[in-house]
């Protein structure tokens, strides 16, 4: 039996629709239905509170008699063990040589990918105002809260997302690694991450 096919028989047999999962989970009801289609695996969290919410182990979850590999793990993190800081990166950046002291950390700095209503915006204000590229300063503020990094550990490499505003890191094994340099680019969805350079301990 998959992950997927005990997750929804457990599911069943605890009384549960996919949307009172959802609910309880506090996820959307088609990650849900790509669990239970085995279309996507939960990260080891979500794992965990499957298995209280349905009354089963994560060993019964997993053990279909070959290895899982969870590519996503998200844990819970207070950054003002840190210390206090205005910038917060800089205790996101204390974290991440805490977590991976033997492992090269890249800093990245994320925006997002203006559209055209963004782009007319702009053009407005850079010919009426003196507030030029104000769109990217909105969407800089609208990403405040998480801090992002690209770790290279033992030959794997994970995208690391700080969120210090909801209190987690989260860990993203790469599938196909990419040899970073400072001032390179690279795109996810509608946002464009950009190679800050190596963090190193001071």
């Amino acid at each position: 039996m998959t992950l997927g096919e005990k997750i929804k028989k457990a599911r069943i047999e605890s009384g549960l629709t996919q949307e009172q999962l959802a609910g309880k989970m506090m996820v959307s009801r088609q990650a849900i239905t790509k669990w239970e289609a085995d279309k996507g695996i939960p990260d080891v969290s979500n794992l965990k509170l499957l298995a209280q919410l349905l009354s089963v182990s994560v060993d019964y979850l997993l053990d279909d008699g070959k290895e899982i590999d969870v590519n996503v793990i998200r844990e819970p993190v207070d950054i003002s063990k840190y210390g206090k800081a205005f910038i917060k990166k800089k205790l996101t950046d204390k974290l991440m040589l805490e977590k991976y002291p033997s492992a090269e950390i890249r800093t990245l700095f994320v925006q997002k990918k203006l559209d055209k209503v963004d782009k007319g915006f702009d053009l407005f204000i850079f010919l009426f105002t003196p507030f030029p590229g104000f769109s990217d300063l909105l969407n800089s503020i609208r990403l405040l809260g998480s801090e992002y990094y690209l770790v290279n550990e033992n030959g794997l490499q994970f995208f690391v997302v700080v969120n210090y505003k909801e209190g987690y890191i989260e860990s993203r094994r790469v599938a196909e690694p990419r040899d970073m340099r400072r001032g390179e680019k690279f795109s996810v969805g509608d946002l464009i991450f950009t190679d800050s350079g190596a963090l190193k301990a001071k």
